[in-house]
C-alpha cells in the first residue's frame, strides 16, 4: 500500500461520507480507513480514538454551517435605491439559499448535523444558532424594506414576530426540499452526492415556499 497524505480534514470528510452512507453511530474507524485506503491505525496518528473523530467533525460541521447567511454581504444597502419588490427580492434570497445547501460537501454536512441533533447537545447547538441567525437575517431585511418604504412600518417586535414567522417556514421548507434530494441520492447510487445537482430539480417544492412566503409579504 502506497504512502498517502492524510489530513485530519481528509478524514473529517470520509466520516461525513459514510455518516451520510450508512449514519454517524454506524461508521466505524475500519470504514473511515477504507474510503482513504489506508491502515486502520493510521488513523490514530491525527485522532486519539473514534469519539475525538466524531467531536472534530461536529466542530467542523458547526464552523462552516456559520458561513452560510440567508443574507448576502450588500442587500441591506441596495435595498433603499432598488426597484426590486419585496416579493421579488424574498424569491432570489430563498432560491440562493436553497441552491447552497444543494453543493457537496455542505449537503453532507446539512444531513450530519440535523441528524445529529437529536443525539448530540453540540450539534443541538448549532442547529438553533442557525435557525436564529436566519432570523436575525430576515428582521434585518423587513426593517430595510420599512426604512425604505416598501412595506409597511412595524414595531421591533412586530418585526421580530414577522421574521421568526418567515424563517420558521422557509427552514421547514429547505427540510422537506433536502429530505427529498437526500431520497434522489438514495434511489441514484451512481450519481453519488457529488453529482446530486445534474439530477433534476424539485421546482415544486421550492416555488411553493416562494409562494407561502409571498402571502406572508403581501400583508405588509
Amino acid at each position: 500500500m502506497s504512502k498517502k497524505n492524510i489530513s485530519q480534514e481528509k478524514i473529517i470528510q470520509s466520516f461525513l461520507t459514510s455518516a451520510f452512507e450508512k449514519s454517524a453511530g454506524a461508521t466505524s474507524l475500519a470504514d473511515i480507513s477504507e474510503i482513504l485506503e489506508i491502515k486502520k491505525a493510521s488513523l490514530y496518528n491525527h485522532f486519539e480514538n473514534r469519539d475525538a473523530m466524531y467531536d472534530a467533525t461536529i466542530y467542523h460541521c458547526g464552523k462552516e454551517i456559520e458561513n452560510v447567511r440567508f443574507l448576502p454581504e450588500k442587500t441591506l444597502s441596495s435595498i433603499q435605491n432598488s426597484k426590486t419588490s419585496p416579493s421579488a427580492l424574498f424569491k432570489k434570497l430563498i432560491i440562493r439559499y436553497f441552491e447552497m445547501y444543494e453543493n457537496e460537501p455542505f449537503f453532507q454536512i446539512y444531513v450530519f448535523i440535523h441528524t445529529e441533533q437529536y443525539f448530540n447537545v453540540e450539534a443541538l447547538k448549532i442547529v438553533e444558532k442557525e435557525i436564529e441567525s436566519i432570523t436575525e437575517d430576515i428582521r434585518q431585511i423587513l426593517q430595510a424594506l420599512s426604512d425604505a418604504e416598501k412595506i409597511a412600518k412595524k414595531s421591533d417586535k412586530e418585526f421580530r414576530d414577522l421574521s421568526l414567522s418567515i424563517s420558521s417556514l422557509i427552514l421547514q421548507q429547505r427540510d422537506f426540499y433536502i429530505a427529498q434530494r437526500k431520497e434522489t441520492v438514495r434511489q441514484n447510487p451512481d450519481c453519488g452526492a457529488g453529482s446530486l445537482f445534474a439530477l433534476p430539480s424539485d421546482e415544486g417544492l421550492l416555488n411553493k415556499t416562494i409562494k407561502l412566503v409571498d402571502t406572508i409579504l403581501k400583508t405588509l
